[in-house]
């Protein structure tokens, strides 16, 4: 049974630097990482599509995930990236984890959202709504974080969604049966997060990364009404998000625990623009050690608002873009480390790629090739940085 609505207010609140320390501090020399999802291959979307429809046994399919997770970790360590993920291989999306492992989710019900490019083509995405109440029936990330922690030479990390990624996942009209507020929604997704980051803490995951893309998407006119239509206050609501966050990782010494922002990433789209000042207290007021920022073109703004990073932080640059092949120059990335380091000593910065390769199994327009180039890139300038 599930914690009341009320209940998040009782978990360990810490302040910005308390028992947070030593997790920083373990990954300070962490210089070129991931952002978390890497391309499926193509035998791996076949294969889910035949378990899907009933085609194909449970444990074939498992053998084929874990080729995939194998191919992946030595994909990075190849290309030099200093902590690893699993590429989200076993994942539909970056947040099927939660979808998946948790009853309550109409999967394809939820707040359809427009992805764009620079073009102006559009792309719908089917989002998931919650319509009842939340049953945990598997750890989210487990499998994931024991498999990926036998297999990989380097450090790794989990990734695992924010509390303000799932607010999106309610509507006050679907939800209203299951959840008549946002918060108990919400209360819950808390009870969960923290009952998962406990596991993946027990199993020896000493850094968790919390991808949190719709912080970007109140950047945006469009979103911030959607939010609104829907009953949302957008100021409120981050607000809100940020002491769930908060929540969510207080109270574990020595783990390293990330935050992952970007404008929305779905086969080479986008749905958000703008610099990071409008949100900056993000920065100021989680408790997150790193932070994970898009930085790869004109529509992610300037380095400004990196002022707003406490002294303690780790600000890891995402200047490879993931959406489209072009091969970035190596000075070009050196010019804008040393740009960024004009607010952010060089020592607390370090360098990936803007997001996921792949946030949904489609994955984005360009080939394995270009992936590795760019993985590849990204572990030769940070050795060379620093």
């Amino acid at each position: 049974m599930l914690e009341p609505a009320d209940a998040v207010h009782n978990h360990p609140v810490m302040s910005a630097t308390e028992g947070g320390a030593s997790g920083a501090k373990q990954f300070q020399e962490v210089r070129a990482e991931v952002v978390g999802s890497l391309l499926r291959p193509r035998y791996l979307v076949e294969a889910r599509q035949r378990l899907e429809a009933g085609e194909m046994a449970p444990a074939a399919f498992k053998a084929i995930e874990d080729r995939a997770v194998d191919e992946a970790i030595r994909l990075q360590e190849e290309a030099g990236i200093d902590v690893v993920t699993d590429g989200e291989q076993r994942r539909y999306a970056f947040y099927g984890h939660l979808i998946e492992s948790v009853e309550g989710f109409d999967k394809l019900g939820g707040w359809a959202i427009p992805f764009r490019d620079e073009s102006g083509d559009e792309l719908i995405l089917k989002r998931p709504v919650v319509v009842d109440r939340l049953r945990f029936k598997r750890n989210l990330c487990a499998e994931e974080w024991t498999y990926l922690r036998a297999r990989a030479r380097k450090p790794a990390k989990v990734t695992v969604l924010s509390v303000q990624q799932a607010a999106a996942y309610w509507d006050p009209e679907k939800s209203r049966a299951a959840y008549p507020t946002r918060d108990a929604y919400l209360a819950d997704v808390v009870d969960i997060s923290r009952r998962e980051i406990d596991e993946l803490v027990r199993l020896g995951c000493t850094y968790i990364q919390i991808d949190a893309p719709q912080y970007a998407a109140l950047l945006d006119p469009r979103m911030r009404e959607g939010y609104r239509s829907r009953g949302s206050d957008p100021e409120e609501l981050i607000d809100r998000c940020i002491e769930l966050d908060n929540a969510i990782i207080d109270g574990h010494p020595g783990i390293t625990f990330g935050l992952h922002i970007c404008r929305g990433n779905n086969q080479s789209r986008f749905y958000a623009e703008g610099d990071y000042g409008p949100i900056a207290r993000i920065f100021e007021r989680t408790h997150f050690h790193r932070f994970l920022l898009e930085y790869d073109d004109a529509r992610s703004g300037g380095f400004e608002p990196l002022r707003h990073v406490p002294e303690d932080r780790v600000v890891v640059l995402g200047l490879v873009t993931t959406k489209k092949p072009r091969l970035e120059p190596a000075d070009d990335l050196q010019r804008r480390i040393q740009e960024a380091a004009s607010l952010i000593p060089l020592e607390r910065l370090a360098l990936s790629p803007q997001c996921g390769f792949a946030s949904t199994m489609e994955g984005n327009r360009i080939t394995p090739e270009d992936q590795r180039r760019k993985l590849q890139l990204v572990g030769e300038v940070a050795h060379q940085v620093w």
